[in-house]
This record gives C-alpha cells, sequence and structure tokens, in this order.
C-alpha cells in the first residue's frame, strides 16, 4: 500500500473510531474517542481509559498523569503531542466513568476489540510499545503484577517497556521504590531515544 494510501486509510479509520456508539448508553458523559495515531510513529504509548479533563479536551494525557509520564520520559508537551513519532491508544477509548468507592472505572470491555487490532495495523512503523499500567499490559501480556512487570523490563524489551499508571498514587509508589528512579527511568529514556533522535535535534536547534 502508497503512503498516501495507507494515511487515507487511517484517517478513514479514526473517522469511524470517532463516530463509535458501542458503549454510548454506558458512559456518564457520552461517547468522545481520544486517540493519537499515525502511519508514521515510530513509539507507541498503550494506556488505560480517558479521565474526566481528557473527556473535555479530546487531548490524551491532558492532566496531571502526563506531566508526570512525561517526566519519566524526560520530553516536552510538543513532542510528546507529535502523533507523527508517536502515538498514543488507550485500552478504551472513552471516559468509563467512575467506581462507587472511588477512582475511575476499567476501561470498556467491548472497546480493544471493536478497534485495536484494526488501529495497530494501520500503524505499520510502530516499534517499541510503552505498556502504561495494569490494563494495557494485562491486554498485551496476560495477568500479572505490575511491579513484577516493572522491575523485569529486561525481559520485554525492545518490543515493550512496561510501565506503571502515572496517576498521583504513583509518586508515594515511587518514593518507596527508589531503583525505579535510578534504574528503570535512565533506561526508558534509552529505549526511546533512537525514536525520537530526529525530534529531539530539531527541538534543541529550534
Amino acid at each position: 500500500m502508497r503512503p498516501g494510501t495507507e494515511e487515507a486509510a487511517l484517517e478513514a479509520l479514526v473517522r469511524e473510531v470517532r463516530a463509535c456508539r458501542a458503549c454510548a448508553g454506558s458512559l456518564p458523559l457520552g461517547p468522545r474517542p481520544v486517540l493519537h495515531v499515525s502511519t508514521t510513529a515510530r513509539l507507541l504509548i498503550a494506556s488505560q481509559a480517558p479521565g474526566t479533563r481528557v473527556h473535555e479536551t479530546g487531548i490524551s494525557f491532558n492532566d496531571a498523569s502526563g506531566d508526570r509520564l512525561r517526566g519519566w520520559l524526560g520530553i516536552d508537551r510538543d513532542l510528546f503531542y507529535d502523533s507523527r513519532r508517536i502515538a498514543i491508544l488507550p485500552m478504551g477509548l472513552c471516559y468509563p466513568g467512575r467506581l462507587a468507592g472511588g477512582g475511575d472505572r476499567p476501561p470498556r470491555a467491548e472497546c480493544a476489540p471493536l478497534w485495536r487490532a484494526r488501529l495497530l495495523a494501520a500503524m505499520p512503523q510502530v516499534r517499541l510499545t510503552l505498556l502504561v499500567g495494569a490494563y494495557a499490559q494485562a491486554a498485551v501480556l496476560g495477568p500479572g503484577r505490575v511491579e513484577d512487570r516493572v522491575r523485569a523490563y529486561r525481559d520485554l524489551v525492545p518490543r515493550y517497556f512496561p510501565l506503571p499508571h502515572p496517576s498521583w498514587r504513583t509518586g508515594a509508589w515511587e518514593r518507596r521504590n527508589p531503583w525505579f528512579a535510578e534504574e528503570v527511568i535512565p533506561a526508558l529514556r534509552a529505549a526511546i531515544a533512537p525514536f525520537l533522535e530526529q525530534a529531539l535535534t530539531r527541538s534543541r536547534s529550534a
């Protein structure tokens, strides 16, 4: 498929996604699929599901968790949202609502089977996927503990890199686990650098 044809096919698929109403009756704020994809992205962030601010703005990780994730990656907002290089595709594309006891509900189970394989197939350049949080890791790797997978990241690179979800709760977890900042963060930045090198070079010279 020629590059122009690939781009047109992905654009058509994204229009289908944005028109999806499969879960409309179960979404407290209604459907608003949020994703950032391209045919040229080499790095993919597989995350959980949008929160309320992401739903409001239509921009993935447009909140404090995004600030924490960008800090881990060592990149600024401009590069983070450059979808030519970084795709962001959550397991659930719409805000799922709140649990009675607090916290967001899991991603809607209907979403990934409907769209994920088709979207991934339309992004042929992806080389490394960051598995952010329990739901993304379970979908790709099966059952397991997030901390165990983060500790064992060497077993998964260069194809995958597991990360905890960058919520406010993770700040306390990071303080209790200094190995994450000392070992995992440098390895993470080294893993993503080859896919962002051109963008980083241009950013420094601007």
